[in-house]
């Protein structure tokens, strides 16, 4: 037995290598003391971390692993198997991990900040709020943990919240990328003192991350569109887009694959084969691109007294993997559909209403808003055959360039480089007119352009298949007061609006290998006004 001392000191020499970024000395530092111990629980969660930073999944999945079999109550380790599982794509691990984590209510503030964390990749967004708060009241001027609370308050549409976290980061550390493209996004620009500002601490650090490049000219374009200063904005869209592309691993040849297997395995045939699915008429699902009018419409319909808004909800796919037990880290690929043609819609159905239910509020309908739910178009119609399903029909130019201008989380990988976007968006719109051509009078079309040119009259008809009675609060939804879970939460408090309307063609010049792309494909619609 080696002597306590020693290993104390051993340990502490560890965690501090570790702190200090010196990663690999802290692994030597690892074997030693397993080889002195090989039962300590605190060298296999050092290992697990050392693991954790030099990205090997698989020690660190062991290391954890190792610590729970040795201590069953190390909330810590259990925490961090959950966030590994939902990476690996094993949800129903990641629960299982999850639950053990939060008994006993941890209260050190890294672990509550990890349990949100793991809370917001399982889609709890409100939860995760609660354990995020909680990390902050005792780590008030932690930056880590202040980003997660201001960002989840992003989420929920809150930048009232949202704002005054940015700027008490950037008090305590003034070169934070996140926090200056997250500020950008949450206000609208009135000057350029912050895109002054930006380009400055991108000059200042010429070995910067691309990643970290990225929230910088994200945040320049952004407030350069803000002021009209239109070609300053693209050129920092176009460095932030190849910035971000160098980081991102997009398999084009897989969504290629799996938007293949969608039309070849889910036609009439296919579902009209399916028994029963569940009954409830609660959900409706506002589906289609992003930043092509999901959040519009879906503030117009939450809206209405019989309707909640509860966000860009996972839980349709997660129920797919809770119940086909699918394990593939990817969120969506030609595997996750086929592990969902054997599942009994009836069960599909009931798990993804169970799973949704701290998010419908007391109405008798609620609002799933997640736009990639337009993959899922068949599989919703079995599990949910009484729900609604509105789809959001954009101008493919400037749907297009919608997405390419804006900086995403870990989702839609192929939107930082203009014919990767154009070639998935005419891969998106043929899909979508073969479900239509299927399953066409299950769905309805809503087109952006015409409910900012008409939104009366598009509310209207919007709400007859919803079969909702009309109420004047859908029309005058800018009036609403709620969580509005988007990238759009400043545009959406303002009356509909066609300022948006062929904004591509303010950049038509640059965005001529989208038009091409689009046009090879057939996209008619690209072609110059």
């Amino acid at each position: 037995m080696a002597d306590r001392e020693q290993l104390r000191a051993l340990l502490r020499e560890g965690f501090a290598a570790l702190q200090s970024g010196r990663t690999q000395h802290a692994g030597q530092l690892c074997k030693r003391i397993l080889d002195l111990a090989p039962k300590l629980v605190q060298g296999h969660f050092l290992l697990g971390l050392v693991a954790l930073e030099a990205g090997d999944r698989r020690i660190a999945l062991q290391a954890f692993g190792s610590v729970t079999a040795l201590d069953a109550k190390h909330s810590a380790s259990w925490a961090q198997l959950a966030k590994l599982f939902v990476g690996e794509g094993q949800v129903n691990r990641a629960d299982a991990a999850l639950a053990r984590a939060v008994r006993g209510d941890p209260q050190d503030p890294l672990l509550q900040d990890l349990i949100g964390t793991v809370l917001s990749l399982l889609g709890e967004h409100a939860l995760a709020q609660e354990w995020f708060a909680k990390a902050c009241a005792k780590r008030p001027r932690h930056v880590g943990m202040l980003l997660n609370l201001a960002n989840n308050h992003v989420y929920f549409g809150d930048t009232g919240q949202a704002l005054p976290l940015y700027e008490r980061i950037l008090e305590i550390e003034p070169n934070s990328p996140q926090a200056h493209w997250s500020l950008a996004g949450a206000r609208k620009a009135t000057d350029d003192a912050h895109v002054l500002a930006c380009r400055t601490l991108l000059a200042e650090r010429p070995g910067l991350h691309p990643r970290l490049q990225a929230f910088y000219h994200y945040a320049i374009g952004k407030e350069c569109e803000d002021l009209e200063r239109w070609e300053e904005a693209f050129a920092a869209f176009a460095q932030g887009a190849a910035a971000r592309r160098k980081t991102v691993e997009y398999d084009e040849a897989a969504e290629i694959e799996m938007f293949a297997f969608l039309e070849a395995s889910f036609d009439e045939g296919w579902l009209a084969a399916r028994e029963p699915g569940n009954p409830s008429r609660a959900p409706i699902f506002v589906l289609g691109q992003p930043r092509t009018g999901t959040t519009l419409i879906e503030r117009i319909i939450s809206s209405h007294s019989a309707v909640t808004s509860a966000g860009e909800l996972q839980q349709f796919s997660l129920a797919i993997r809770r119940l086909s037990d699918h394990r593939d880290p990817k969120r969506f690929s030609a595997a996750l559909f086929e592990a969902a043609l054997g599942i009994p819609p009836a069960a599909l159905g009931a798990t993804y209403l169970e799973t949704t239910r701290r998010m419908q509020g007391g109405t008798p309908h609620f609002v799933d808003k997640l736009p990639q739910n337009y993959l899922c178009v068949p599989l919703i119609l079995a599990a949910l055959p009484n729900a609604k399903i509105v789809h959001l029909v954009r101008d493919p130019m400037d749907a297009s360039f919608a997405s390419f201008k804006q900086l995403f989380a870990d989702a839609y990988l192929h939107s930082y480089d203009q014919r990767e976007m154009a070639r998935h968006h005419a891969r998106y719109r043929k899909l979508m007119a073969t479900w239509r051509r299927r399953f066409g009078s299950r769905f309805h079309d809503m087109s952006y352009e015409a409910t900012t040119s008409d939104l009366e009259a598009q509310v209207r008809g919007l709400l007859d298949f919803l079969e909702l009675p009309f109420e004047e609060a859908c029309v005058n939804f800018h009036a609403q007061e709620g969580a509005v879970s988007t990238a759009s939460a400043a545009q959406v408090r303002e009356p509909a609006h066609s300022r948006s309307v062929g904004r591509w063609r303010r950049y038509r010049t640059q965005l001529e290998p989208m038009r091409q792309e689009l046009a090879k494909a057939g996209v008619a619609a690209a072609r110059v006004q």
